[in-house]
């Protein structure tokens, strides 16, 4: 029998949102092992143990331990390739990496806890929201102009592709959590319609997993 995987994730972390959404478009079964991040629990030893920075999502499959989303997204992809997130076409396959790219290096990490923290115990709460708005708002002009002229269901094609699931997360976080006006962006906020009509995604919200609190505040 198939040793079922494990998933260290944390609700409201739109790099675990990622790898969740993956998950389901492969039909792969695992065992949601929550991290509460606003608890410390990323500082527990067995879990630096899995992923020495310490940092939301790590992947147990078997005797292999991944962590970093993108490095997970890329191991399921060669592992189960059922449900492909990268295309052959090399031009569309550099394209979803773009994507993934933008919101992994240009966006996210400038809104995570450590740096959040770092600007509120420094500035103030006002200031940390100024700084978070400003680099979504940057990056998601950046990416509107990157698809600009897309009529796809989504982002690259009629399937559901890597960059989708960059693209998703980031998203629906920014709405959430930082009032993101997405007036502004056409093609992503009907993108974003589309993913929320998807099972895969629906499954992966972070209001649906089980360390997510009764009434969640993003």
């Amino acid at each position: 029998m198939a040793t079922r995987l494990k998933l260290y994730s944390f609700w409201r972390s739109s790099c675990s949102h990622r790898v969740r959404i993956a998950l389901h478009l492969k039909g792969l079964e695992y065992e949601y092992k929550p991290v509460n991040l606003l608890a410390d629990e990323q500082s527990d030893p067995e879990f630096e143990r899995l992923n020495p920075i310490k940092y939301v999502p790590a992947l147990v499959d078997g005797d292999a331990v991944v962590a970093d989303s993108f490095a997970i997204l890329l191991y399921l992809e060669d592992k189960y390739p059922q449900h492909a997130l990268l295309p052959q076409d090399p031009t569309k396959k550099a394209l979803n990496i773009q994507i993934a790219s933008i919101v992994g290096s240009s966006i996210q990490p400038l809104q995570n806890y450590p740096v959040l923290n770092f600007i509120e115990e420094k500035l103030d709460s006002q200031e940390k929201i100024k700084w978070t708005q400003y680099h979504i708002n940057r990056g998601f002009t950046a990416l509107e102009k990157l698809l600009k002229g897309c009529t796809t269901t989504y982002a690259t094609g009629d399937e559901i592709q890597l960059g989708d699931l960059f693209l998703e997360p980031q998203i629906y976080g920014g709405i959430k959590r930082f009032g993101i006006d997405m007036s502004n962006y056409p093609i992503l906020a009907r993108l974003h319609e589309a993913y929320m009509e998807h099972p895969a995604f629906q499954a992966a919200l972070p209001e649906k997993q089980p360390d997510a609190p009764s009434s969640p505040e993003f």
